[in-house]
């Protein structure tokens, strides 16, 4: 059995961070079409002190958000990203527990208003340490549950090769395994036993699910 890839996070998580804080604050707001309103968002943030905001109206995937880009660039040690609330920063768990470490080794804080959850405190340390430890088990229940799902097949008679009907536990099984960054998509394809373009033609959002994070939300 492959073992899913852990996810890169700090060693301590409860360490103190950022070591030496510039007080500097900046925001982060999204809305998802460009027909909702940003005004609530960037409201909150600027009333919690923010001197600057970015904000995207785009889905949620990191690679369709240049201002979230745009954002993480703009921050340096010390400072403190705001957001009004985790949905408008991470599109999963397992994305936002990773975004956050990867702000954590750049010594830079992250305040989430509506939790009211601050990582520059202990407490708030404390909860991105039980979120770590959860998309961790989250990811582990997917991997057992697919390959239980591939078990049950072949006691069925597929026991590799390409199957006669790619029926729905296929597809679930392939949809479980496709945000896996650790897994290719030949690879995928070999261990349910069908081709790539077998997957291709039955997921026509195929690219999407690769994009997104196992855990990820719809």
């Amino acid at each position: 059995m492959t073992t899913a890839a852990p996810l890169d996070l700090p060693d301590d998580l409860l360490a103190a961070f950022p070591a030496s804080r510039t007080e500097i604050r900046i925001g982060y707001a999204r809305v998802s079409t460009r027909g909702q309103s940003l005004d609530r968002q960037t409201d909150a943030l600027r009333a919690a002190g923010c001197r600057k905001v970015f904000a995207d109206k785009k889905s949620g995937k990191n690679a369709l958000r240049p201002e979230l880009q745009a954002c993480h660039a703009f921050l340096t040690p010390g400072d403190t990203l705001i957001v009004p609330e985790l949905a408008r920063y991470g599109r999963s768990l397992h994305d936002l527990i990773t975004m956050v470490g990867d702000l954590r080794k750049r010594e830079i804080g992250f305040t989430s208003l509506h939790e009211n959850l601050d990582t520059t405190t202990p407490g708030g340390r404390l909860v991105f340490h039980v979120f770590a430890a959860l998309a961790e088990f989250i990811r582990e229940l997917i991997i057992a549950g697919t390959h239980e799902g591939l078990a049950a097949a072949r006691a069925r008679g597929r026991v590799g090769g390409r199957p006669t009907v790619v029926d729905a536990e296929l597809l679930k099984a392939a949809r479980d395994l496709l945000p896996d960054p650790g897994r290719s998509v030949t690879s995928i394809a070999k261990l349910l036993g069908i081709s790539v373009g077998t997957l291709y033609n039955h997921i026509p959002d195929l690219q999407e699910l690769r994009a997104a994070p196992q855990g990820s939300a719809t």
